[in-house]
């Protein structure tokens, strides 16, 4: 049982279980406030989080699925790469994972169910021939940008005002969704850097074979940086309210280890940049941590 339950959690993607996880709690923390801790609230995000951990399943269930040749090359520690799951086994996964977030979400709200949708044929165009939106950088990176950035985040704020009856923290929300959607667009540049021998021998254009991974390194450091001067700038606009000076300085902070980081990175060594993917990811959880302490000192 638990064999098979660490299996299943492979399959999600541990990192963007994380991500999930972390954007569901900010997003009910962002909106709520200090609303006190009551079994309602704790219920509500407990049922939000299994809509959408069932609803990234299935989003890179089905990526998996479309992708096993590729990933023996690119990622061969997948399960069904690694041939510890088996590809029917995965489809099983991914159909009972995209019913329970479809149920799920129309028993919640309208808002939650409208995300849900989006989403998954987001996620669908993305994997599925014909269509196959990741064989177009440019799209590609916008898919997974206007997904994850900002209709995930949206979407969740007006699903936890439907049930909370309150007022949207409108400047947190837009710098939220600004914000994330200039970094998942790094996220998804960045995606491709470990997978370009695969990507090359499939022929598969992204904006890593096309560009090179140094130019693409380069974009990625010059687009984050640009994302983490909206609150930096939004913060030192706002001075000297306590709140303000924390946003400011927690994103200098971060903006700088990042620089510091990528300088190391060593395009030549595979284990290296897939540290630095991951790394990214850390990034981006901790993101969110600042957003909720944020949102609750500006509310003091």
């Amino acid at each position: 049982m638990i064999r098979k339950a660490r299996l299943l959690y492979e399959f999600a993607r541990p990192h963007t279980v994380i991500a999930t996880s972390v954007q569901v709690i900010t997003m009910l923390i962002i909106v709520a406030g200090w609303r006190p801790l009551t079994l309602d609230l704790i219920g509500l995000w407990v049922a939000t989080w299994i809509v959408c951990l069932s609803l990234n399943l299935y989003v890179v269930g089905v990526n998996q699925l479309t992708d096993v040749a590729i990933d023996r090359i690119n990622k061969p520690w997948l399960p069904i790469a690694a041939g510890r799951l088996s590809v029917q086994a995965g489809r099983w996964f991914v159909v009972i994972a995209l019913i329970i977030a479809l149920i799920g979400a129309w028993l919640l709200s309208l808002y939650l169910w409208l995300t849900v949708v989006t989403i998954t044929l987001i996620g669908s165009l993305y994997s599925l021939p014909p269509f196959r939106l990741k064989r177009k950088p440019l799209v590609a990176a916008i898919s997974i940008a206007s997904a994850r950035g900002v209709i995930a985040n949206v979407g969740l704020a007006l699903h936890y005002r439907h049930w909370l009856e309150v007022d949207l923290p409108f400047t947190t929300l837009v710098l939220t969704a600004v914000f994330f959607f200039g970094f998942a667009l790094v996220i998804a540049f960045y995606k491709d850097l470990p997978d370009d021998r695969g990507d090359r021998m499939y022929q598969i254009e992204t904006l890593t074979t096309r560009l090179g991974p140094r130019r693409v390194l380069h974009v990625g450091r010059l687009l984050l940086t640009a994302c983490y001067l909206l609150p930096i700038a939004v913060g030192l606009w706002s001075m000297p309210a306590f709140a303000a000076g924390f946003l400011a300085v927690s994103h200098a902070i971060v903006i700088i280890v990042f620089w510091i980081v990528s300088l190391r990175v060593d395009l030549q060594q595979q284990q290296s940049i897939t540290n630095f993917y991951m790394f990214l990811w850390s990034i981006f959880y901790t993101e969110f941590v600042l957003l909720s302490i944020y949102r609750l000192t500006d509310l003091i």
